[in-house]
């Protein structure tokens, strides 16, 4: 009997460090042993490159548009660790559908079974967020990733975005869809952003996975095309990484959000401000689990 090879997606909008965040968890699933393989979805193509020494890789779309059949080897590259890197990549600018290159990989893959001829244990997509459409929703639509994993911060824009996964997931889940293991908490530093973030799961039915702070390490790392767990394997940074990993590894059980509607959310985001700005001003207020 074949084994089960766990497909995880993890969504964030643009910039919120997803793809660090993602590449952190393969290297560290690496360490521990495991096959794993990143699936960038971006049509940036820039999921990877920290696995890599900073080397882009080719792209399934460019490397199609080149050739009428490509070779898996045409298109999956070894990164740190033996992780399988691969780069869905994107349309031409300005021209067709930017989630295709997903749609188009998974297809190509399937058909040449290369996730069992590789015996890989993990497939990790790195999902842009910002939009769940297309084929940016296929992991979710399609039921290819067992468990879907959020970064955000606590800044509105990116809470909007997982509010808006939230919606897509719950969408999807009544047809066999992909479910929501919880949400991993970037750049958790400023007063009162873990409290933030905990009201938000809290109201939405689901649950932090790891608080991540904002570190110079990982900056430190990324300007050497790496990730945090091979440059500072030892630092306080690479562990917590470390331990995302490994809970990301074991989780078993995910389920459907309760996505707040966009009057509760924005209602939501003005109490949080209005309580924020007080604070700020030396206002005596009761608890912000309150609000």
């Amino acid at each position: 009997m074949a084994k089960k090879i766990k497909q995880i997606a993890i969504y964030g909008k643009g910039g919120i460090g997803k793809s660090t965040t993602t590449s952190n968890i393969s290297a560290a699933l690496a360490r521990e042993g495991f096959k794993v393989m990143q699936f960038g979805c971006d049509p940036k193509a820039d999921s990877t490159n920290t696995l890599r020494g900073g080397q882009y890789i080719p792209t399934v779309l460019d490397t199609l548009r080149e050739k009428t059949v490509v070779k898996p080897a045409e298109v999956i590259f070894e990164g740190y660790g033996g992780v399988y890197c691969v780069e869905a990549g994107g349309p031409a600018p300005g021209v067709g559908c930017a989630g295709r290159g997903i749609i188009t990989a998974v297809q190509l893959f399937k058909q040449q079974k290369v996730f069992e001829t590789l015996d890989l244990d993990f497939v990790i997509y790195d999902v842009l967020g910002d939009v769940v459409c297309g084929g940016f929703a296929m992991p979710i639509r399609e039921g290819i990733a067992e468990h879907v994993f959020t970064v955000s911060s606590a800044d509105f824009m990116a809470i909007y975005a997982a509010n808006n996964l939230f919606s897509g997931i719950q969408k999807y889940s009544k047809s066999g869809g992909a479910l929501l293991g919880g949400l991993i908490a970037n750049s958790i530093n400023a007063p009162y952003a873990r409290e933030i973030v905990d009201d938000f799961v809290q109201k939405t039915n689901t649950q932090v996975i790891e608080y991540i702070p904002r570190s110079i390490t990982v900056t430190q790392s990324e300007l050497q095309g790496k990730t945090t767990v091979e440059l500072a394997p030892e630092s306080d940074q690479a562990q917590i990484y470390r331990s995302l990993a490994l809970k990301i590894a074991a989780h078993s059980e995910s389920k459907t959000p309760s996505p707040l509607g966009i009057q509760a959310l924005r209602e939501w985001a003005s109490n949080w401000a209005e309580y924020l700005l007080a604070y700020e001003t030396g206002e005596v207020r009761s608890e912000a689990s309150g609000i």
